[in-house]
């Protein structure tokens, strides 16, 4: 797998300009939430299994990484049919794992989520730590979860990186409940390795919330399709029947939460921007774009396998973006490209149900309110949310804080606003390690500035 780690630093990038309306074109990797979920199972499974078209970035790295130290085969593999311009395909041949390791989680949710209910069954001691900021973000729900499961969890007792477990090759199961309030990735680390445990797992939330339930919706159909039993009872509970995960070759899906500030930039700089291979049906959240960006405005329409999003004139052609009312429980993820093209509209917008992005790869609410009002922008931090009010903006530096969607939200406010200078723009390296030149690419199909644009 090529080398996509990031050492979290980088020049300052400054944001392109877009001159004019876009006629860009563009073709994604593989998702990040699929490929991470594929190599677990594919890493439990009862052969040899494949993944094609899979993301190389520095999460898919992380994963890759730690499921070859506890012991499993993974080997990059050029695949028969048509090349990935992204990297190889991924060959993955399960075997008997063991500890004596330390797994570095850099800031993947994913990984630091995922990796410990499958670690925990490998013999010996397991470590699991991660960047600097990774100590900060959520991991009570696992560990507390292990422990009640069997597993000899030893940690600092504030719920958090680093923290350590001894395995004895298998995992009890049963009955269990957790708090999956601050991530839903809580539930698919456990859901995942479930069909391994003795008894199976029959997991309830009992939480106020459960944020990114499509994600959880995503971890279920990737269980079935390789024929794991998986009740669904009621809401927030599931029960995992213990038994075989089959092998099986898979192909991943482009990443569509990825796709947010390329479909976004169609609204902002005007034009259109085509996204290839957009799937018909998925359990990517990502999907809600189709019907989030025509309330902005946007006409959103299939053309064969390609999404096609017309922002018409756009911000730059002097649209007028209206404000909205607008809940992301489902998606958060796509909040800070959204939050970006809020702060171009010409009414209040007040996003909610994003509370859980604080503890993320930042804190998103109060990241986005940071760089928002150094560029000029009218931002107030709610408990769930973030209520934004228009407000003419202007160059500043804009600080990635170590987080993709931090920097690509950067990108999204300096197609017509310029002298944004995103500070670590290699960031992006943790789901999309191609993100500068595919926007470099994006911003040059831009055509001359209409006459009634600012500035014309």
């Amino acid at each position: 797998m090529a080398d996509t780690t990031h050492s979290q630093t980088s020049a300052p990038w400054t944001a392109p300009v877009a001159s004019g309306p876009l006629t860009g074109d563009v073709a994604l990797p593989g998702s990040k939430s699929l490929t991470n979920r594929e190599l677990v199972l594919a890493a439990l499974a009862d052969g040899p299994s494949t993944i094609h078209l899979p993301l190389h970035s520095r999460d898919s790295a992380l994963m890759v990484a730690a499921l070859r130290q506890l012991g499993v085969g993974i080997e990059a593999v050029e695949p028969e049919s048509a090349p990935n311009p992204y990297g190889p395909d991924l060959r993955i041949t399960p075997a008997a794992m063991t500890g004596g390791v330390r797994i570095d989680c850099g800031l993947a949710g994913t990984v630091m989520r995922f990796l410990p209910p499958l670690a925990a069954l490998a013999t010996g001691t397991v470590t699991v730590d991660g960047d600097p900021y990774a100590r900060k973000r959520p991991m009570g729900a696992i560990i507390r979860a292990l422990g009640e499961l069997g597993v000899d969890v030893t940690d600092d007792g504030d719920g958090a990186m680093p923290f350590s477990f001894t395995g004895s090759g298998s995992v009890r199961g049963g009955a269990l409940t957790i708090d999956a309030s601050a991530s839903s990735q809580f539930v698919s680390g456990l859901l995942l390795s479930a069909p391994r445990f003795d008894e199976g797992l029959h997991l309830t939330h009992a939480g106020e919330r459960l944020p990114s339930l499509p994600h959880i919706e995503m971890t279920v159909a990737a269980l079935r399709a390789r024929g794991v039993r998986v009740d669904e009872p009621a809401v927030g509970e599931w029960v995992v029947h213990p038994g075989p995960i089959a092998a099986r070759d898979v192909t991943i899906e482009p990443d569509l939460s990825n796709a947010a500030p390329f479909a976004v930039a169609a609204l902002v700089a005007g034009g259109t921007v085509r996204i290839r291979t957009w799937p018909t049906a998925t359990t990517q959240v990502g999907a809600d774009l189709e019907t989030l960006l025509p309330l902005w405005g946007a006409t959103v329409t299939r053309d064969g396998d390609d999404l096609v999003v017309d922002g018409g004139v756009g911000v730059l052609g002097g649209a007028s973006i209206p404000g909205l009312e607008l809940d992301l429980t489902r998606g958060g993820e796509l909040a800070p490209a959204l939050v970006a093209l809020a702060a171009l509209a010409d009414g209040t917008t007040t996003v909610t149900g994003i509370g859980h992005l604080r503890g993320h790869e930042t804190d998103r609410l109060a990241a986005l309110a940071a760089d928002l009002h150094r560029t000029g922008g009218s931002v107030q931090e709610l408990d769930d949310g973030l209520r934004i009010e228009p407000a003419p903006l202007h160059g500043a530096a804009w600080a990635a804080y170590e987080d993709h969607r931090m920097a690509t939200a950067g990108a999204v406010i300096g197609l017509v606003t310029p002298g944004v200078v995103v500070d670590d723009i290699g960031t992006t390296a943790k789901t999309l390690p191609q993100f500068p030149e595919l926007w470099a690419q994006l911003v040059a199909t831009a055509g001359p500035s209409s006459p009634s644009a600012p500035g014309a």
